[in-house]
């Protein structure tokens, strides 16, 4: 059973919604970003999501351009970011990490150097924004051989027949993606959200965790009535911005923020 499979399994049996958290790697500089990642870790989240910084991020609104835009300025890449899961993982063993990014930043480095890499180096696998399912087979295999996730991304324009082909590419759980647009929109419809994700898992046995437009506690828990996880992402990079200039506050800040969100979720 690999990390994030036990993850699951205990959030369930103590019914429980996961929390996973997401911050841009190196922002707003190296140093500060595992830190942050074991803050997030105190204050209750569940899987960590590492933004590999990417100069053209085409999912991702305002904020999170904002924080790829520091994070590269910082001078940070894939490989700095790979060393971040291996100093994380050294002290601990147990919180999923996945590294979130752009099939461009892997095709530099090909499908199995990238694997072994972050198996190497403790990640539990990885979401590729712009990866097709169509196109996963090579990426998804090098991934599978180390016991590595491949999360695919579910949209709400994405039709039944895609659907099906996302649900045989995809390991550890599906990401849907709950607006139209890019990260940090507003108008969440918990009614629309819940009846997607019934149709998800009529197509596949894989847990849903739900991100984009969840900012809040009170928005996260009405979110999670529906799913088995939500994805947080602008808020704690809002986070982040706000105390650049002060980087030794941003842990303290991120741990009460993600205690906030793990308390309302319960």
């Amino acid at each position: 059973m690999t990390r994030l499979d036990r993850m699951w399994a205990q959030l369930k049996a103590r019914r429980r919604k996961a929390l996973i958290a997401f911050v841009t790697a190196g922002d707003p500089d190296r140093e500060a970003t595992v830190p942050a990642m074991h803050a997030l870790v105190r204050g209750g989240a569940d899987v960590l999501e590492l933004g590999v910084p990417f100069s053209d991020p085409e999912a991702e609104g305002p904020s999170i351009q904002a924080s790829s835009e520091r994070a590269l300025k910082a001078g940070t890449r894939l490989a700095d970011v790979i060393q971040m899961v291996a100093q994380f993982r050294a002290t601990d063993r147990d919180t999923p990490v996945l590294l979130m990014g752009y099939l461009n930043q892997i095709e530099r480095m090909g499908a199995e150097p990238y694997a072994a890499r972050l198996a190497e180096a403790g990640a539990d696998g990885a979401i590729i924004v712009n990866l097709p399912p169509e196109e996963a087979v090579p990426l998804g295999g090098a991934l599978r051989a180390r016991d590595l996730a491949l999360i695919l991304l579910v949209a709400p324009t994405t039709t039944t027949e895609r659907l099906r082909t996302i649900a045989d590419a995809a390991s550890g759980f599906i990401y849907y993606v709950s607006l139209k647009g890019v990260t940090g929109a507003d108008h969440l419809d918990p009614g629309a959200i819940a009846s997607r994700v019934a149709w998800i898992r009529a197509a596949s046995d894989l847990p849903v965790a739900v991100g984009f437009g969840i900012k809040d506690g009170a928005t996260a828990a009405r979110v999670a009535a529906s799913c088995d996880g939500v994805v947080v992402g602008s808020a704690l990079v809002d986070t982040i911005k706000r105390l650049a200039a002060e980087p030794r506050s941003i842990p303290a800040a991120l741990e009460k923020q993600a205690a906030e969100l793990r308390s309302a979720l319960g």
